[in-house]
């Protein structure tokens, strides 16, 4: 019988994750900057539109102050009671990200409907000047957490509420010069429905790449059936059991397995290449892979789970 781990998927993650500790507290101070700004100048003005664009920068604070915390807890090393570290936290702080979007979205859908009836009169130049002060300050941090999102869905989530309210702001602006220009008061709370539309489908592909993961499914491209025919396919092996991959956190991917062999295989030989296979074809680096002789898969067929 025997045992096989890889090694290296951690470690690289966590590298990754400490380049963008600088980056991402630099946008929690810019966006806070910009988020007392637009909060301050939307009460005073009574624009939906601001305020909501105010609020998703509020949830971007909060997003990318978690995403910072996560990212600092995770990278703390494992223990004898976390054995695989604090990396679930980032895929925590993405699921309260999609959560706080969710909210902000709805609030702002149902503050709209009351302003379709009852339209407010909005002061379109404080709007304005308020909204493109707030685009500046988006694009900057977009720019600086557009390398990251491809790396950690923590990550990725502070970039998507950014890309959202950088849209938002866009959208702010549009609507406080028709409201300047026309006095098209409508214009507001129609911005303001815009921006929750567009944030909605995001934020649900969000939640549900943090739920496969907290529900420890197969990674997405992950074909189990097709895996474990592979695995026994190879040399000495004759069947394979007890097979579960499944994702950690963004860019770690885990499998383990029984893998059963003819009489008088070489144990190391069969590890070695079904390391090869899982790095190789399905980009799985950390896997634990145990080697068994026919009489001890009989013990595992009498689980019942």
């Amino acid at each position: 019988m025997g045992h096989g781990h890889g090694h290296g998927s951690a470690a690289d993650a966590g590298s990754a994750s400490g380049r963008y500790v600088t980056r991402l507290s630099v946008a929690f101070g810019i966006l806070l900057a910009f988020f007392v700004l637009e909060a301050s100048v939307g009460l005073l003005t009574s624009s939906l539109a601001l305020l909501s664009d105010a609020g998703h920068m509020f949830t971007d604070v909060l997003g990318v102050g978690m995403a910072l915390a996560a990212i600092t807890a995770a990278r703390r090393p494992a223990t004898n009671k976390s054995t695989f570290g604090l990396y679930r936290i980032e895929v925590l702080a993405a699921l309260a990200n999609a959560v706080l979007l969710f909210g902000v979205a709805g609030y702002i859908l149902y503050e709209s409907i009351g302003r379709f009836m009852r339209p407010h009169e909005v002061a379109g130049v404080p709007m304005m000047l308020t909204a493109a002060a707030g685009l500046v300050a988006n694009v900057v941090v977009f720019l600086m957490l557009r390398e990251g999102a491809n790396e950690s869905l923590n990550v990725r989530g502070a970039y998507l509420e950014v890309l959202a309210d950088t849209i938002g702001s866009v959208g702010v602006l549009a609507g406080g010069f028709v409201t300047w220009a026309f006095g098209w008061y409508l214009a507001d709370p129609i911005i303001a429905v815009a921006v929750g539309l567009f944030v909605l489908p995001r934020t649900f592909k969000l939640a549900r790449q943090a739920l496969r993961i907290l529900v420890q499914q197969a990674p997405e491209g992950v074909d189990v059936s097709a895996l474990s025919d592979e695995l026994a396919a190879l040399p000495s092996v004759t069947e394979v059991h007890d097979l579960h991959v499944w994702t950690l956190t963004s860019g770690m991917e885990v499998a383990s397995a029984h893998l059963t062999i003819k009489p008088g295989a070489d144990n190391g030989g069969v590890l070695v290449a079904a390391q090869r296979l899982l790095s190789e074809r399905y980009h799985i680096e950390h896997a634990t892979l145990q080697v068994e002789p026919a009489e001890c898969a009989k013990r595992c067929q009498q689980l019942t789970w």
